[in-house]
Order: structure tokens, then sequence, then C-alpha cells
């Protein structure tokens, strides 16, 4: 074999040199850095305009204080497990007074009250008939009689411990026909006959210590009588509501009241709160006499027995809750008589059966709690009326399903899914089920998920770039190694 020529060792090293620095090199993508240019000047800005706030309807669980709208203010976020907003148990003490006679040149108050309101520690400097809108502490109303006014409403609010009212005193606002006591700790008196006679209207909210029902069914001609907040020694409601005939809206909550429902009611009442007490028994099927009710909130006592199968008859009933009882049964099919029904909350019973139907065709209905109780088979709720609801809870009921071709495995209900028996599946394991929701695609997140993780998956497949320019580099110079023994030995 003849010697190679010299140049073939300069000529094996610059390709073996070239194809390494080519296959190990990556490729430039550096793009050009275009020049800046200098930031402009920023433009005078403006300031923003103030909306004018439009009148509005205020429902009555709302402020009575004038709404402003936040900008972008984000809606409500629906939750399947909320904390539910029941009826309000103990209600607003902020009363509308009646609106005060005005005039440009009013009479001085009378004498006699004037004294009576100092002796309550109420600042009469000025006109204690005009006090400034933002007051928290007195609201008084009176009326445009001459030569003196009198006071028709008053307000007595976080009044100081030490605050004493005299029989003197309230002889002379025997004129009033509203009066409230809100978070004023003082001791109870004995109300003169013409004041307890003249009120139409008693508000008592945290305040004179304790009541007895005797000392409450002395005020006979009330239409509106709240009392939240305060002991009232009283074996049931029949003994203070007994002489009111003129009654249409009672509360007594959070007042520790024992005994029974009363068996007979004035068919007038149109709200009846005793929410929060001790009562205990049946729930009388005389309360579905109440035509004109719409508010009925028997929450947390000692209630038994079902819901009275006439509560149908309740047509302008719009409000319920009968949650935190030992109530047993099945719901009855009357409710869906009920056309306004926009609250209705039977959480915490120990009702039964099947959940009717006729529910998920109730249009108005806002609020419902099922929660917490023995239902059983299939719920026969669609996503469509849940997410029309402002409140939906049915947690709790362990033999209870829903149909999982309806609803996400990301929606979270409190029950199991149904199998094809329609009967609850058991809970699956943590592990399986965090990876079944890993793996779902019930939403946009998911599938993006889904769609990253196969990228992830397809970058090592095949020879890295380095290797196969190496490869390639080698496999050339090889090659050319053979052509050019070929060439050596035919120019021999």
């Amino acid at each position: 074999m003849a010697p190679w020529p010299p140049f073939l060792p300069i000529l094996l090293s610059l390709l073996i040199s070239s194809s390494l620095t080519s296959s190990l090199s990556p490729p430039n993508t550096t793009k050009p850095i275009s020049p800046t240019k200098p930031p402009s000047a920023p433009s005078p800005t403006t300031s923003p305009s103030i909306p004018s706030h439009s009148n509005k309807t205020i429902s009555p669980s709302e402020s009575p204080s004038t709404k402003t709208k936040s900008p972008s203010a984000p809606s409500p976020t629906k939750s399947h497990s909320l904390p539910s907003p029941s009826p309000s148990t103990s209600p607003s003490p902020t009363k509308s007074p009646p609106s005060t006679p005005s005039s440009s040149s009013s009479s001085p108050l009378d004498p006699k009250q004037l004294t009576a309101l100092q002796s309550l520690n109420i600042p009469t400097s000025k006109d204690p008939c005009s006090p400034p809108p933002s007051s928290l502490h007195t609201a008084a109303v009176c009326d445009g009689s001459k030569p003196f006014r009198h006071l028709l409403s008053l307000r007595l609010a976080n009044c100081s411990a030490d605050v004493e009212i005299s029989v003197t005193a309230l002889k002379s606002l025997s004129t009033l026909t509203n009066l409230e006591f809100i978070n004023c700790p003082i001791t109870p008196v004995h109300f003169p006959s013409d004041l307890a006679s003249n009120l139409h209207s008693f508000t008592c909210i945290h305040s004179l210590k304790k009541l007895t029902g005797v000392w409450l069914s002395r005020l006979q001609n009330l239409t509106d009588l709240t009392v939240s907040g305060v002991t009232v020694n009283a074996r049931g409601p029949s003994i203070v509501l007994g002489a009111m005939k003129k009654l249409k809206s009672v509360t007594i909550s959070q007042a520790n009241l024992t005994g029974y429902l009363p068996k007979h009611w004035h068919l007038n009442l149109t709200h009846v709160d005793f929410s929060g007490n001790r009562l205990r028994g049946k729930i009388p099927s005389s309360i579905t006499l109440l035509e004109n009710l719409q508010l009925l909130n028997l929450s947390s006592n000692l209630l038994i027995g079902e819901i009275p199968t006439s509560i149908g008859d309740l047509l302008s009933l719009q409000n319920v809750s009968l949650a935190s009882n030992s109530l047993s049964g099945s719901i009855p099919e009357s409710l869906s008589s009920i056309p306004a029904l926009v609250h209705l909350d039977l959480g915490s019973n120990q009702l039964n059966g099947t959940i009717p139907k006729f529910i998920a065709n109730m249009k108005g209905l806002k609020y419902l709690n099922l929660e917490k109780n023995n239902f059983n088979g299939v719920m026969p709720f669609n996503a469509s009326f849940i997410k029309r609801l402002v409140v939906f809870k049915i947690g709790g009921n362990t033999n209870l399903c829903y149909n999982h071709s309806i609803f996400s495995p990301k929606v979270k209900l409190g029950i199991a899914p149904c199998d094809k028996h329609g009967l609850p599946l058991s809970p699956p394991p943590a592990k399986d089920s965090s990876a079944a929701d890993s793996s779902d695609g019930a939403s946009t997140d998911d599938y993006s998920m889904a769609d990253d993780s196969s990228k992830k998956k397809k970058k090592p497949r095949g020879p890295s770039k380095v290797v196969l320019g190496v490869a390639i580099g080698l496999s050339s110079v090889v090659f050319f190694i053979i052509f050019l023994v070929l060439i050596s030995k035919c120019c021999r």
C-alpha cells in the first residue's frame, strides 16, 4: 500500500473540526435589537366624572341608607356549600320613624315632654324633633299641633346603663305611637295605661334586660311587635299575643321563649318570627289559616312532627324557614301551590323520602337549603336550576345522589354521584379522586393542562440534535477516508 498524500491529514482534521463545530453550535436565534424610542410625555389626566346616584327601591332586608354603585363590582360568587342567609333572626334596628310635619314656624315641644327627654339624658339644646340624619342615639318625631307639639315616635339607642326611666316621664310621653329601645340595658318599668294603649309599634333589641309575657301583653293595640336578644319569661307566645288583636307583624327571636306554638292566631298576621327559642311540640295546622302571611320563621327551636300538609294554603308566603328543628316526614306536595315563594330553608332536620320534582319548577325561588336531612333517591335538579339560585345547599344527605351525566365532577354538591341503579356511589379514595380530577376535561383549564403535558412528553422523543450532528459528521469523515483510499489506489 502506497503512503497517503501529505494533504490528507490536513483535510481530515479540517473536516472533523468543521462538522463538530456545526453540530455543537446552536442556531443563532438572536433578533436584531431595534432602537428604543424615548418615552413620550404623559398626557394630562382628566379627573373621572362621578356618576350620579339614581333612586333605587331597597328591599326590606337592606339598609335604608342610600346605596352607591361600586365600579365593576364582582358578581356574587355562587357556592354550593355556602353559609345560609336564613331569615333575619335579629331584626334591623333602623326602622324609619314616621315623617315629621314640617313648618317654617314650628311651635315648641310640650314642656312636660321636654323635661321627660332631659331626664333620659337626651340633648334638648336644639329642637329634639329634628335630630341630625346621622344620629345613632335618638330619633324623635313630633306632630304639628299648636301651641305645643307632641312626640309621636321615640327611639332610644345605645343608652348608658345608669339611665333610669321614671313613671312620671312615661306619663308625659303618652302621645307616643312608636317606641324603640335598641342596645339600652336599662331596667324595664311599668308603662302607664295611656301609653300602653296608645302604642302601635314597640321594638326592644338587646334592651330592658328581661321582659315577661304579662308585661308585653298589656300593649294590646300593637300592630308591630319586635323583641330580639332579650329574655322573655313566658310559657309560649300565646300569653303575649292573646290580646293583641290588631297585630300584623310579630318577632320574638333569641328570647329563650319556651312552651308551644299558639293554636289560635290573629288572621291579619303577615310576619311571624319565633326563631332561636326553645319552643317544642308540633307545628299546628291552624297556622295555615293566615292567608296574608308572607314570612314564617320557626328555625332553631325544638319542634317535632311533620310539616302541615295544608301549608300550600298560604298563597302569599314568600319566606319559609323551619331549619334546625327535629321535623320528620316528607316535603308536602302542597308547597307547589305557593307561587311567590323565594326562600325555602328546611335544613338540619330529619326529613326523609325523595325530594319532590316540583321544587325545580318554582320560578321565583332564590334560596334553597335542604342539607343535613335523610333524603334519598336521585336529586331532581339540573345545572340550570342550580345556577338560577343564589344559595343552594343539599349536602349531608348520605342516601341522596346526583346524576353524574348532568353535572361535572368539578361541581361540589356534598353528595355522591349515582350508580346505574340510582344508588349513591361510595366516595373514591383521595388519590384516585385527585387523579380523576387532574385527568378530567370538564373545563378549559383541564384541556390546556393536558395539551401542555402532551407537549412536554413529546420533547424527549428521538435523539438530540447534538448527537445527531456528531453522528452525521463522523459518518461523512469515514466515507471521505474511504474515498481518499480509493483515489490513492487508483493513482498508484
